[in-house]
């Protein structure tokens, strides 16, 4: 009977930050396929001894599919060990079709993704009430082109939050799309390289006029998260709307209100 392939998210760079999960399949993996061009080789320190490892940097899609599935014939636990998280920008549908064709079980284990680890690393968040509740997760179109109807232009048109994958290199498409949205000259932004990647960890605050400016000053070229988001920086504002959740005056399940609301009638 062939083993399962599981398609496990490294997260954004830190070997902690593998889920319990994904560390143990890793220790007990009698295969490895690790994307060596995004994933630090540490995180296949977790595997037992002779367990086979490959680095797919190098490998083509059909290249990827006959090795998983000469692994799952030889394997009971064959991992594909992804950056971030699996679902995004991770071709996942693509490996397992192939899977599926042949029979082989496989399974998802989700990762945490480089935009939550570059926000954790800054210290931002990515919604704040009456600020900006919606995360887009996007990218810009290079090589590979955008849905109709997806070009940032459009989506930067809410002035929620932005994540913005695969895109540092075509940065001043980026600011071009925020100005065309009606983003302003001082609109804050971040760029953060190889979040959480331990001694390889670059932030970068700026704002659209001259986040790319900055980025070059810290010669920025590949393996960054951009964020654009009017939340960023709201640690020093000089005051914020209260999260519902946990102000007094409001009740849920858990917790009866403890205050009057100050546009309550009765406050007065």
């Amino acid at each position: 009977m062939p083993g399962k392939v599981w398609f496990v998210g490294a997260g954004p760079g830190d070997p902690d930050l593998i889920t319990v999960k994904g560390r143990a399949l890793l220790e007990r993996a009698g295969a490895i396929l690790f994307a060596g061009s995004l994933v630090d080789v540490a995180a296949t320190l977790y595997a037992p001894d002779g367990c086979e490892i490959r680095d797919s940097k190098d490998m083509t899609l059909e290249e990827m599919t006959v090795w998983l599935l000469d692994a799952a014939a030889r394997h009971d636990t064959v991992v594909r060990l992804q950056t971030g998280d699996p679902s995004l920008y991770g071709a996942l549908v693509e490996m397992t079709r192939p899977l599926d064709t042949a029979g082989i079980a496989w399974a998802v284990v989700p990762g945490v993704s480089s935009a939550l680890a570059s926000a954790a690393a800054a210290g931002e968040t990515l919604t704040l009430p009456e600020v900006t509740q919606t995360v887009i997760l996007t990218r810009v179109a290079g090589r590979t082109p955008m849905p109709a109807g997806e070009e940032l232009e459009a989506l930067a048109a809410h002035h929620s939050t932005l994540c913005i994958f695969l895109s540092i290199t075509l940065l001043h498409d980026v600011q071009r799309a925020l100005r065309a949205a009606g983003w302003a000259e001082d609109a804050p932004m971040l760029v953060v390289q190889k979040a959480s990647w331990p001694g390889a960890e670059k932030i970068v605050r700026g704002t659209l006029a001259d986040i790319k400016r900055k980025c070059q000053a810290e010669k920025i070229g590949a393996q960054a998260m951009i964020i654009a988001s009017p939340a960023l920086g709201a640690r020093d504002w000089p005051s914020l709307v209260r999260s519902k959740l946990y102000d007094p005056s409001f009740s849920h399940r858990f917790r009866p209100a403890t205050a009057r609301s100050p546009g309550d009638p009765s406050h007065e």
